[in-house]
């Protein structure tokens, strides 16, 4: 039994969110690729906060537990075009809370990059960024510093992790699994972009506590396999904990395929850009250039190499991010 209902909940999104066929996306795959399976994709990304995303599942328990304490100011963390520094700031402003930024440099790109996209949305949705720092800092460790100093100052912080992973984020798509799970088709395989962790946990654990038969890969984004199954694992067994289904995971449910990266987290690739392209051009769905395009390209990938059925429902879930795009428009410029 998955127990959701007794954790504070601040209302941030518009659920369930549509599950859509991607009929010619399916169909022109299949005229290079026989026995492709039929292709849904699952629109996380029309969240409806400040441009949508999958954060927002994860923001209204972890927001609802900061108004539940009292918080005045949400202090959290991300790479330089973060969409999860973005949804806090938006999830912030909607709860009527300052918001403090730490944007860690992951990597030396234009000024669009620097300037533009997420970070020009921080800005216009109040938040403060508090520091650009260089990478490999320890953000939990600033944001801590960051929050001792709020408190000396007679404030009320609320500190949420990269991501908003941790279990109570994760609890956002335990929910997600439920609406997967009440799906109009029976879902076989759901796949997805996988970074901080949490929506993958979130989902795995869901799934293990109704015992579903669906499969989730999540397409990592950011280590290798190894250390990415670790994590993942690591989160959705104190997921399932939490929602009373401990003991529901196991290390074989966590599958991760790492071989889409490129040269490392946020770095443009040539199979990102044909999958961003390839969606835009047959679906009118705009992926991003950190997650979703990566988890698509290795869905396309995966296709390829004859994983999944002819008759096997697979889900594409889209995490958001797409104005992340504008702070990638040299990796898409034509020559």
């Amino acid at each position: 039994m998955v127990q959701t209902a007794r954790f504070a909940r601040f209302p941030l999104g518009h659920f369930p969110t549509a599950l859509e066929p991607m009929e010619r996306l399916t169909a022109h795959l299949r005229r290079s690729r026989p026995g492709a399976p039929n292709l849904w994709i699952k629109r996380d990304d029309c969240t409806g906060l400040a441009t949508g995303g999958n954060k927002t599942r994860k923001l209204e328990f972890l927001v609802g537990e900061a108004v539940q304490q009292g918080a005045d100011v949400l202090i959290t963390q991300g790479a330089t075009q973060s969409n999860h520094a973005r949804q806090t700031a938006a999830a912030a402003a909607r709860a009527g809370m300052e918001c403090k930024l730490f944007l860690e440099k992951r990597q030396t790109r234009d000024e669009e990059y620097e300037l533009s996209g997420n970070v020009l949305l921080d800005e216009l949705l109040g938040a403060e960024v508090v520091d650009r720092v260089p990478a490999g800092t320890d953000m939990q460790g600033v944001m801590d510093l960051l929050a001792d100093e709020l408190r000396a100052e007679g404030r009320r912080p609320y500190v949420i992790p990269g991501g908003g992973s941790n279990p109570l984020g994760a609890v956002g798509y335990v929910l997600c699994a439920l609406e997967l799970e009440a799906a109009p088709v029976a879902v076989d395989w759901v796949v997805h972009g996988t970074g901080s962790t949490g929506t993958q946990a979130g989902l795995v654990a869901g799934l293990c506590a109704m015992n579903s038969p669906a499969k989730v890969l999540g397409v990592s984004v950011r280590q290798p396999e190894q250390a990415q199954i670790d994590a993942v694992f690591g989160l959705a067994e104190r997921t399932a904990a939490l929602i009373g289904a401990e003991g529901t995971v196991t290390r074989e449910d966590v599958l991760v395929d790492d071989r889409w990266v490129g040269g490392g987290y946020g770095v443009p690739t040539d199979t990102m850009i044909e999958a961003v392209r390839l969606v835009a051009s047959m679906e009118g769905v705009l992926l991003d250039p950190v997650y979703s395009g990566k988890g698509f390209a290795g869905l396309l990938g995966n296709i390829a190499e004859g994983r999944f059925r002819e008759d096997d429902n697979v889900v594409f879930l889209h995490t958001g991010g797409s104005a992340g795009l504008f702070g990638y428009r040299s990796a898409f410029r034509t020559p």
